[in-house]
């Protein structure tokens, strides 16, 4: 049986963005495609930036960090550490980076993901908060997580039969 395809979605308000999608992988595969290197495999296209140098402590207070390599070869690091962890359905972990981004600058922000395990999958949600007073960052960091939600949707075969 073939799944409606679902696209990703997001939004976002002046403080947060909230994103979702349908994954076609089990709650265990999409968490560790977050937060293990996995990252590197499937995070960025070459037009865009591609995520290297993934490295996670996976337990509350542990750190992570990575360098985003834009296409035009620049080297943003980036990185947070993990606040709450109930695996495999709730992340949480703050965000910063260390670089002047355009938007947002160097301030934190936190994201959660939620994982639902559905008939086809999971349905993954994203809530990245703490944009108050960066209306434009939360706009961006919404077409950013549709982005990145379609890159970990064909990740895991968007559109192939379902098991």
């Amino acid at each position: 049986m073939m799944l409606p395809h679902n696209w990703p979605r997001a939004m976002a308000n002046a403080e947060t963005v909230m994103a979702a999608a349908e994954i076609l992988a089990s709650p265990e595969q999409v968490l560790a495609a977050l937060v293990t290197t996995d990252v590197e495999r499937w995070w960025g296209s070459p037009e865009t930036y591609r995520m290297t140098g993934w490295t996670a402590d996976l337990r509350v207070g542990g750190t992570w960090n990575v360098t985003v390599r834009t296409a035009d070869g620049r080297r943003l690091p980036a990185g947070g550490m993990f606040l709450e962890i109930e695996m495999p359905r709730r992340i949480v972990q703050t965000r910063r980076y260390d670089w002047d981004h355009p938007t947002l600058g160097r301030n934190e922000t936190t994201v959660a993901y939620l994982l639902e395990p559905t008939a086809g999958g999971t349905r993954l949600t994203i809530c990245h908060g703490g944009f108050a007073g960066f209306a434009d960052a939360a706009a961006e960091h919404a077409e950013g997580w549709a982005r990145v939600l379609g890159w970990l949707q064909s990740y895991f075969g968007e559109g192939r039969r379902a098991a």
